[in-house]
């Protein structure tokens, strides 16, 4: 064990004392390994982890309420094969170019996205999808369905 230096202040000599002696104490030191230990066997090997499945992803193209329609039947056909809609999380990419062009052939938006949220709200999923607005030009949407733990 060290000794205690009179140049340091006082407060500054008592911590390092108090941490020198705990340091010393074979009891920290068997409580510590204890404590890795025990830390170690909570986390279970790689192999017995389970592994989630990669993603689901379907891509739509064409006229909005069509790809809705699409995308439906898609997500339901989904959650049958899957068979537990509680472990699933949805992203909705949609793509604002080819939304403009979809505006620009005619097409309305609002009553067909009010009707495709309607429906799938009956799906018993956790939360209603994600949406993301890209700025690239692509499908007009992508549907992506992970599996979550």
């Amino acid at each position: 064990m060290r000794t205690l230096r009179r140049d340091r202040p006082q407060g500054d000599t008592l911590m390092h004392a108090a941490s020198t002696v705990q340091a010393a104490s074979p009891r920290h030191a068997a409580s510590t390994t204890h404590a890795a230990s025990s830390a170690k066997a909570a986390v279970p090997p790689a192999a017995e982890r389970e592994t989630l499945p990669a993603p689901l992803v379907w891509t739509f193209d064409g006229p909005f309420e069509r790809c809705l329609a699409d995308l439906d039947d898609t997500l339901r056909r989904a959650l049958v094969m899957v068979g537990d809609a509680a472990r699933l999380a949805l992203l909705i990419d949609l793509s604002l170019p080819a939304i403009q062009r979809r505006v620009e052939a005619g097409d309305r938006l609002q009553p067909a996205w009010t009707l495709f949220l309607e429906r799938i709200a009956r799906y018993g999923l956790p939360a209603e999808p994600r949406v993301r607005h890209l700025r690239a030009a692509g499908p007009l949407a992508t549907l992506v369905i992970a599996y979550r733990r």
